[in-house]
Order: C-alpha cells, then sequence, then structure tokens
C-alpha cells in the first residue's frame, strides 16, 4: 500500500524554489529584515489546499499564555525567524469564528487552521439530531458575510478519549455528528472550509475495537491530522508519526496505518511537538533535526503545525526553550522542504 500512496501523491512532489513572504502589517519592516526574502514561486496549491512541493510549516503559537494570537503569532515568527504558512486557533460552542483578530493574522498571508468543538454540553448524536442546528447556521452565515478565503476547519478534534458506548457518544455518534456539521455547513454556503479530521495519534485508542468506526467519510473529509506528541517513546521523527507500544504489539504506527487507510488523503500534523526532557538536553535539537533528515520520507505529509507552549498538559513544547533548541527550529523551519509554497491569497 506504501507504493499506491506515494502514486496517488505523486502530482504534489515536484521540486520547487521558494516562495516569497511577508509578515503581518504593523512588524513588516522589523520582520522583513530578520526573514530576508524569498526566491519566485514555482509551486502550486490545489483547490483542498495540497501543496505541490514540501509541507505547510504552521504554528499554534504561545498556548496557555494568554496572549492574544496575533501578538502570540508575530511572537513566535520573529523567535523562529520566518512567516508561518498556518496558524492554528481553537473555538468552542456559539464562538464565531474567524474573529477579527484572527482575520488580521489571516491577511491573505496565512492560512487558519479552525479547531471547533460545536457543543461542549450537547451530545454528538443531539448534535447529528439538529440540538445545534440554529447555531451552525449562525456561524455558517458569519463565514459567508466576514470570511470568503479559504480555510482549514477541524471538527471535535482527538475523539477517541471522548469515546463511550452509552449517551450519544459512540464512534458511530461522532461520525453522525461530523457529518451533520459539514453538510450543514456547506448547505449554507460555507464551500471554503478545507475539512479535517484529527485523530490523537496514540497507539493504545487506535487499537480499540471501534477505532475503524470514527471515520467520517471521504466526501466530507479533505485531510486526515493526527496530533503526536515526543513523549519517552519517541526518539525521532519517524518514531513519531509512527510511534508504536509494546502493549499493542499489531499497531503499525499511523503513518503506516493512514498509508494504507487513506492512499489518497494529505496527512497533517494538527499538533506536534517536543517536551522538554531535563536529563536530555539535547534532545530536542537533535529531535528537530530528524525531521530535517527524515521528511521527505513521508511524502504523504503534507502540513506541520507545531503545539508552542510553556505549559502544555504534559510539559513545555516551546521550540526555543533552550538556545540550541532554537537553532535548530529555526533551521528546520527555514530549509527547502517547508518554503517552497506561497500561501495562497483566496
Amino acid at each position: 500500500m506504501r507504493r499506491t500512496a506515494l502514486i496517488g501523491l505523486a502530482g504534489l512532489l515536484a521540486g520547487c524554489a521558494p516562495a516569497p513572504s511577508t509578515p503581518m502589517q504593523g512588524v513588516r519592516t522589523d520582520l522583513e529584515s530578520r526573514l530576508g526574502t524569498r526566491g519566485a514561486m514555482s509551486c502550486t496549491v490545489t483547490a483542498k489546499l495540497i501543496p505541490s512541493c514540501g509541507a505547510w510549516w504552521g504554528i499554534a503559537p504561545d498556548i496557555f499564555t494568554g496572549r492574544r494570537v496575533d501578538e502570540a503569532t508575530v511572537r513566535a515568527e520573529r523567535r523562529m525567524g520566518r512567516r508561518a504558512d498556518i496558524v492554528h486557533v481553537y473555538h468552542r460552542g456559539e464562538e464565531l469564528f474567524p474573529t477579527p483578530t484572527e482575520r488580521r493574522v489571516a491577511d491573505g498571508r496565512r492560512l487558519l487552521l479552525i479547531n471547533w468543538k460545536p457543543s461542549m454540553t450537547v451530545s454528538w448524536a443531539d448534535v447529528a439530531n439538529g440540538a445545534v442546528d440554529q447555531r451552525i447556521d449562525t456561524l455558517a452565515a458569519y463565514i459567508k458575510r466576514t470570511f470568503p478565503s479559504r480555510f482549514f476547519l477541524t471538527i471535535h478534534h482527538e475523539p477517541e478519549n471522548d469515546v463511550r458506548l452509552d449517551g450519544g457518544y459512540s464512534a458511530e455518534d461522532y461520525v453522525a455528528m461530523f457529518r451533520h456539521v459539514v453538510t450543514r455547513l456547506r448547505g449554507r454556503g460555507v464551500t471554503n472550509a478545507v475539512t479535517v479530521m484529527t485523530y490523537m495519534g496514540a497507539p493504545n485508542w487506535a487499537t480499540k475495537p471501534w477505532f475503524d468506526k470514527l471515520y467520517p467519510g471521504d466526501d466530507v473529509v479533505d485531510w486526515i491530522g493526527i496530533d503526536p506528541y515526543a513523549d519517552g517513546r519517541v526518539h525521532d521523527f519517524a518514531s513519531l508519526v509512527n510511534k508504536t507500544r509494546p502493549d499493542h504489539p499489531q499497531w503499525p504506527g499511523f503513518y503506516r496505518w493512514m498509508q494504507s487507510r487513506f492512499p489518497g488523503k494529505p496527512i497533517m500534523l494538527s499538533e506536534w511537538g517536543a517536551f522538554e526532557r531535563p536529563q536530555m538536553p539535547q534532545f530536542k535539537p537533535e529531535f528537530y533535526a530528524s525531521v530535517a533528515r527524515q521528511i521527505s520520507e513521508f511524502p504523504q505529509i503534507k502540513a506541520l503545525v507545531y503545539f508552542d507552549s510553556p505549559a502544555a498538559p504534559r510539559g513545555d513544547t516551546r521550540f526555543d526553550s533552550t538556545a540550541a533548541a532554537d537553532r535548530a527550529f529555526s533551521s528546520l523551519a527555514g530549509g527547502p522542504y517547508f518554503s517552497g509554497t506561497q500561501v495562497p491569497t483566496s
């Protein structure tokens, strides 16, 4: 099945030159002087935002710090020495998006990855049966009125640890909820949302008997996302995206599974990060260096969106927690694999 995956995405893997870049209004001069300019673009982007060269470079900036996303984005870009292609933001319930601040972040220069949980109190089954239809319709009208550009949309990401066999939270209920939300948004004119189904990327959940029933269907899913983190079982990028566990010996790793299950779908690391290891100060720089060495071995991965936080639930994922980590991450971010495609303006 690996050969099938490579053939299915062969048209997206042509070589290319880097693309031009400009930062957010208000920090143009300072950031441009640090970033320099990029060469002429020769790469392309499909209607579903799949880049023909390499992969998008994205970030969820300064999570759990209280900084506004525009300030956090500029700060992250200064720290890593380049503009982000994708900025990951989070919403729930009745919140309308993109907010004015998020629209300024996008500004024709960045893609938004919007993570939305339609309800924190209504079950998946009830959402599928119309319990929040007014909320969906209000959101659809807001998006049509305020944001015509394409954006990524993931709906109730990482559902695995929320699955229950009763109470309206089964795998089948998740599928019904996801399908209902997407089809209702589309039916009310939201045709600019590129949908992402986001898995946790953890082997223990992937071996549950209901796991294969979670997928909503090709017609409502444009990209497949996973959220892997470099815990103690991970030593390099390959072991991050194909994480296994001795207590689940039959699990092949997420990338291998996705190659087989979704050979024609682009893959996004919609969250990824490396936890600080106080006893191994070289881990982060060595791990980031492994991404640069190994990313070309995983051509179905078309976007990496780093989760940058000093207080993630399981540790510090800041990419610049040490000077050595900062240098390695900035080198990775500025490399040609992540610099070849210009963000589309519409």
